[in-house]
C-alpha cells in the first residue's frame, strides 16, 4: 500500500496529495498554518475513506466559514466521498462559539418555564376533570385493581420510611426544646411544643416530601417509560383513556394514602418525644400522655391532617402531567423525573405558606 503524502505548492495554493488517505494518514499532513489552500490535486491518490477526506478538507479549511477548495484531478469514487463528506464537514468543523447570557435573560427564561408549567397543569386539570365527569356516570369503570395496587405502592411501601423519618424527628425536637427548657424548669411544656410542631407542621411537610420524592418520581418515571415503549398508545388504540386507566387510580390512592401516612408520622413523632422526654426531662410516660390529653386540640389533629390532601393533589397532578409530557427518549424521562420532585417541593413549601397565613388570620 502506497503510503500517504502531501506537500503545498504556495505559487499555485494547491495542496498535492498522493497515496493511501485514511484515519492513519494524519501524520503527512503540512503545516498549513496562515496559508490559504485554493485547491487539492488528488491524482496521485490509491486509496480514500471518509477519514482521509475529513483529515484533507479540514487542513484546507481550518474555519467553518472558509470557502470549499476546488478538487483537481480525483477519480470519479473518490470525489464522491468529498461530496459526501463536504456536504456534513459543517456540523463537524468545529463547536460553535458559547454564548454568554446575563442575568435578564437566565430570569426570564426561568419565568418563561415556569409559566410553561402553570399553563401545562392547568390544561392537564381541565382535561382531567372531563374525564373525572364522565367517570362519574360509569361506574364499573372504575379501574379498581389498579387503584388498589396503587395504594399498595404508595402507603404499605412508605409505611417504614416515614415512621422512622419522623421518629427520629420527634427525638430531635424534643432534645432541643428539652435543653432550653430545663434553664427554666418548665420541663413539662416540652410536651406542648412537640406536639405542637409534629402535628401542625413538621409531620405533614416532611411526609408530603418524603411522598414527592419517593411516589411522584416513580409516577414520572413509570408513565414516562410507558410513553417510551409506546404503551400508552397501545391503550388509546383499545379505545380507552389513558387518563382514566392511568392517571386517575394514582391520584385517589395518593389521596387516601397521604392522610394516613401523616397520621402515622404524628404517632411516630410523638412516640420519639415521648422517649426523650422520659430519658432526659423526667417526664414519664403517664405524664406525658395525661398532658397530651390536656393540651391536644382537635383542630391542631384536623390542620395537619387537612393539608394531606391537598399536597396529595398537588403532588399527583404534577407527577402525572410530567410523565405523560415525556418525549420517547431516555433523557427526557430522567429530566422530567428530576422537574417533577423540584416542581413538587416548590407546590409543597408554598401551599404550606399559604396555609400557615390563612391559619393566623382565621385564629385557627
Amino acid at each position: 500500500m502506497t503510503e500517504a503524502r502531501a506537500h503545498f505548492d504556495a505559487t499555485r495554493g494547491t495542496l498535492i496529495v498522493s497515496g493511501a488517505w485514511d484515519a492513519e494518514a494524519a501524520s503527512a499532513l503540512p503545516t498549513l498554518s496562515g496559508k490559504r489552500v485554493r485547491a487539492i490535486d488528488g491524482a496521485g491518490i490509491t486509496r480514500l475513506d471518509t477519514n482521509g477526506a475529513w483529515l484533507l478538507l479540514a487542513a484546507a479549511r481550518p474555519q467553518a466559514g472558509d470557502p470549499m477548495p476546488e478538487l483537481q484531478a480525483f477519480q470519479p469514487r473518490h470525489l464522491a466521498i468529498f461530496n459526501l463528506v463536504g456536504r456534513h464537514c459543517e456540523a463537524s468543523a468545529g463547536w460553535p462559539e458559547p454564548q454568554r447570557e446575563g442575568v435578564l435573560a437566565i430570569t426570564g427564561r426561568g419565568a418563561q418555564v415556569m409559566v410553561q408549567h402553570a399553563v401545562g397543569l392547568l390544561d392537564f386539570i381541565g382535561r382531567l376533570s372531563f374525564e373525572l365527569m364522565a367517570l362519574l356516570g360509569r361506574p364499573r369503570n372504575w379501574r379498581w385493581r389498579e387503584f388498589a395496587a396503587q395504594v399498595r405502592a404508595v402507603f404499605v411501601g412508605a409505611i417504614p420510611i416515614v415512621a422512622g423519618m419522623l421518629f427520629l424527628l420527634g427525638v430531635v425536637f424534643a432534645y432541643l426544646l428539652g435543653d432550653q427548657a430545663q434553664q427554666y424548669g418548665a420541663n413539662i411544656f416540652v410536651v406542648d411544643g412537640l406536639l405542637l410542631a409534629i402535628l401542625r407542621e413538621v409531620s405533614p411537610v416532611i411526609v408530603a416530601v418524603l411522598v414527592a420524592g419517593r411516589t411522584g418520581a416513580a409516577i414520572t418515571a413509570q408513565l414516562g417509560t410507558m410513553k417510551v415503549t409506546e404503551e400508552i398508545d397501545a391503550i388509546t388504540t383499545l379505545g380507552l383513556s389513558p387518563l382514566a386507566v392511568l392517571v386517575i387510580p394514582r391520584i385517589l390512592a395518593l389521596l387516601l394514602a397521604m392522610p394516613l401516612l401523616v397520621f402515622i408520622g404524628d404517632i411516630a413523632g410523638m412516640a420519639g418525644g415521648m422517649l426523650v422526654a422520659r430519658q432526659q426531662l423526667d417526664i414519664s410516660y403517664s405524664m406525658f400522655m395525661d398532658r397530651l390529653a390536656d393540651v391536644i386540640l382537635l383542630k391542631t389533629l384536623v390542620v395537619g391532617l387537612g393539608k394531606a390532601p391537598v399536597f396529595a393533589i398537588f403532588i399527583a397532578l404534577i407527577a402525572c402531567r410530567m410523565g405523560l409530557s415525556a418525549t420517547r427518549d431516555a433523557r427526557s424521562v430522567g429530566a422530567n423525573t428530576t422537574s417533577t420532585v423540584v416542581q413538587s417541593l416548590i407546590a409543597i413549601i408554598i401551599l404550606n405558606a399559604l396555609f400557615a397565613v390563612t391559619f393566623v388570620r382565621l385564629d385557627i
